[in-house]
């Protein structure tokens, strides 16, 4: 009788053919994660993955370009778009999503510093989750520290937002995720973050209305029980325009 031959499969090499995407995907799903638009995937993406993930969401952007039928093969504005699209995304726009939230250096309140701090205006751009559309806009942060909060430089809280922001986001959400991040890692009595933004998924299409804006807030601990400071807070950010 004969037997045919079999070579044993070697697992990397059958790893080889597997896109990125899935990759990355199986290890979020075997641990349990979320992997929503505006959730934050860095622990889950190993070394050289990103520039994997780039190639791989070039191709499948020139398939979508193909199926507007945009000939990029002749027209000159086009032919390396897919590329520029997959690095916007993943490189700028969203990078929030694929890098790990930045170093942020925290000093003990020495001084026992206890009194209304507000910075911003902070600006932000983000894009909505529904239409991918930019939201651009402005955050003020309101905190009243104790002597037991961690004290971060100003330029900070940009960094921070700068993270939040840089994914697909609700606009109610981004805000909620920015204070909890700075509440963890300052501990303050008091959080305050009053956010303004125009949706271009309202102004470029839709309703097309070019002056509509979003306002929405977050407030925490002192903010939320005390009225007079948070009329203090409220009435220290400049005049929205």
């Amino acid at each position: 009788m004969l037997m045919k031959s079999q070579t044993a499969m070697n697992p990397a090499d059958a790893d080889e053919g597997t896109p990125v995407s899935v990759k990355i995907r199986e290890r979020l799903v075997a641990a349990r994660k979320r992997y929503h638009a505006n959730d934050n995937i860095a622990d889950f993406i190993q070394p050289g993955e990103l520039e994997a993930l780039l190639d791989e969401v070039e191709a499948k952007m020139q398939t979508v370009l193909d199926s507007m039928v945009i000939d990029t093969a002749n027209d000159h504005n086009t032919d390396n778009t897919a590329r520029r699209v997959a690095k916007m995304y993943l490189k700028e726009v969203f990078n929030g999503r694929y890098v790990k939230a930045p170093t942020i250096t925290e000093f003990p309140n020495a001084e026992h510093l206890n009194e209304l701090m507000i910075v911003g205006p902070i600006t932000v751009r983000s894009a909505c989750s529904h239409h991918l559309c930019p939201v651009i806009g402005q955050i003020w942060i309101g905190v009243l520290p104790n002597e037991h909060t961690n004290v971060i430089g100003l330029s900070k809280y940009a960094r921070l937002a700068e993270w939040v922001m840089g994914r697909p986001q609700i606009q109610e959400e981004a805000v909620v995720q920015l204070a909890d991040l700075i509440q963890q890692k300052t501990q303050p009595d008091g959080l305050a973050i009053v956010m303004e933004a125009s949706h271009y998924c309202m102004s470029w299409r839709g309703v097309k209305d070019m002056d509509s804006k979003m306002i929405n807030s977050v407030m925490r601990g002192s903010f939320l029980k005390d009225p007079n400071l948070r009329r203090e807070f409220l009435s220290l950010i400049p005049k929205r325009g």
